[in-house]
């Protein structure tokens, strides 16, 4: 239990992009409501402004129903930035008040499980307008720039691979921590498996092959789906999520055991024998604790792969990358030694560590920052000015011309914009408040995934989005 004379609540902020997010932030609070903590629980999508959180969220699933080589590109160009691109960092400070209400005073921990609220939380405690630890938990078995955010305190992973990614890219307190599903997900002994199979309507000895892909049910199932049926090794059981336009194809398609969302996964994974994935997300930890083997097969692009490489790579789900290893592969996981080694390095991934809770509930229990939260007006007059850099402006401007430049102002100042008469000066900051009107607007479209996109003109190059190229190219021009 916490400790009687402090206060006993926790803030868990997710992000309803798919259900890998919330399915980590409702173990969380389960896990930390049972230790006696208070939990209050946000949609980061809710702490956007102008409403735009559900509009980046339906953006991010057309691009990838839609244009899935179009997001491996942005992902591969913002894999390894150090920095959010202006889009994103603009929306982001837009949702800084917002997220900062969600900690009440009593509050002694946020725990994010979306980088974009790990983006916020991060820059809050910087500029210390957050006075409590900030934590981070990994959802993904790998890790892209945007999951580290500086002034996170603690980035919490499931497994040494993720955590040496996250070491790699500075993030500070990593901690292996193992992961966390839902206790429903345990191994199945014969009579539960056959109890779950004709619960299901599933043929009781035939070798079943669960096929995911996620809740929104996206990449190239039908094409998975096939293939599995045409090996001939197993019988594909295709779970859709809220996809139900694939569930209609799929079964025009012939195939059999077609399922859309599924409330009782647990029984599901019961009646199966091996799992195939996509994403390399939640789903795939969940089968792990269940016993089931798990591979890698048709990923989808940008995080869906990278999970499937770290997966592989942890000995935990091989990842098929052509068709014709499809069905040996299934074969080894299914009758060989391979799968009895799978098995039990899966179950063994939770039992080596407790979980992230301990290492929630140790930062919550510990001192609170000295400096308190400030206020509203304390924060405007506290804000921090910015140092310029004089050696890097032209010879011929005076330093103490930077006396006149407001403290918000760029670091790169051209020596001609110091040089200006007062109404011409008055001109260029409206045209910069423009922009960064038309930037927040845009903000929408330049942000397809937030935590992951960059503008598509920076991905595609002199693609036909090059217009859109143009805009942004307009608004970065405005950040610097």
């Amino acid at each position: 239990m916490p400790h009687s004379d402090s206060p006993t609540r926790i803030t868990v902020i997710s992000a309803s992009m798919g259900a890998g997010h919330d399915g980590a932030a409702t173990e969380l609070t389960r896990h930390l409501t049972a230790a006696g903590f208070l939990v209050d629980r946000h949609d980061f999508l809710d702490l956007l402004p102008a409403r735009i959180g559900k509009l980046l969220s339906g953006a991010y699933l057309r691009l990838l129903t839609w244009a899935p080589a179009g997001y491996q590109r942005i992902y591969a160009a913002t894999e390894h930035e150090r920095r959010p691109n202006p889009a994103v960092r603009a929306l982001l400070r837009g949702a800084e008040r917002r997220t900062l209400a969600t900690v009440t005073p009593d509050t002694r921990a946020v725990v994010s499980t979306y980088p974009g609220a790990s983006q916020v939380l991060g820059a809050l405690r910087l500029r210390g307008r957050l006075a409590i630890p900030a934590l981070t938990y990994l959802t993904d078995f790998s890790v892209h720039s945007l999951w580290v955010a500086p002034g996170i305190d603690a980035h919490l992973a499931a497994h040494a691979i993720p955590a040496a990614q996250a070491h790699e890219q500075g993030a500070a307190g990593v901690t292996v921590t193992g992961p966390m599903t839902d206790p429903r997900f345990t191994p199945a002994d014969e009579d539960e498996r056959r109890a779950a199979r004709t619960r299901f309507g599933l043929p009781p000895d035939t070798p079943l092959a669960l096929l995911v892909a996620g809740s929104w049910g996206v990449g190239p199932v039908r094409e998975a789906a096939a293939e599995i049926l045409g090996t001939g090794v197993a019988l594909p059981v295709v779970v859709c999520g809220r996809n139900h336009a694939l569930a209609e194809r799929l079964r025009a398609d012939g195939i059999a055991h077609v399922h859309g969302w599924v409330d009782d996964m647990p029984g599901l994974m019961h009646a199966c024998d091996v799992l195939v994935q996509n994403a390399g997300g939640l789903t795939s930890l969940e089968a792990l604790a269940g016993g089931l083997p798990v591979v890698s097969y048709r990923c989808i692009p940008g995080h869906g792969q990278t999970n499937a490489a770290a997966l592989d790579e942890a000995g935990l789900a091989p990842w098929i990358r052509e068709p014709d290893r499809l069905a040996p592969t299934l074969t080894e996981l299914l009758h060989g030694p391979r799968g009895r080694a799978q098995r039990e390095a899966g179950l063994a991934l939770f039992t080596a560590a407790p979980g992230p809770v301990p290492a929630v509930m140790t930062m919550a229990r510990g001192p609170l920052s000295a400096t308190a939260i400030p206020s509203q007006r304390r924060r405007v007059a506290a804000r921090p000015a910015v140092a310029f850099d004089v050696s890097g402006l032209p010879p011929r401007v005076p330093a103490d011309a930077l006396a006149g430049v407001p403290s918000d102002a760029p670091r790169s100042v051209p020596a001609e914009a110091l040089r200006l008469p007062v109404v011409a000066r008055f001109a260029a900051r409206s045209r910069q408040a423009r922009r960064r009107t038309v930037l927040m607007v845009a903000a929408v479209a330049a942000t397809l995934s937030l935590g992951i996109g960059a503008p598509l003109a920076y991905a595609y190059g002199e693609s036909p989005g090059h217009h859109f190229g143009a805009l942004t190219h307009y608004l970065e021009d405005d950040d610097r």
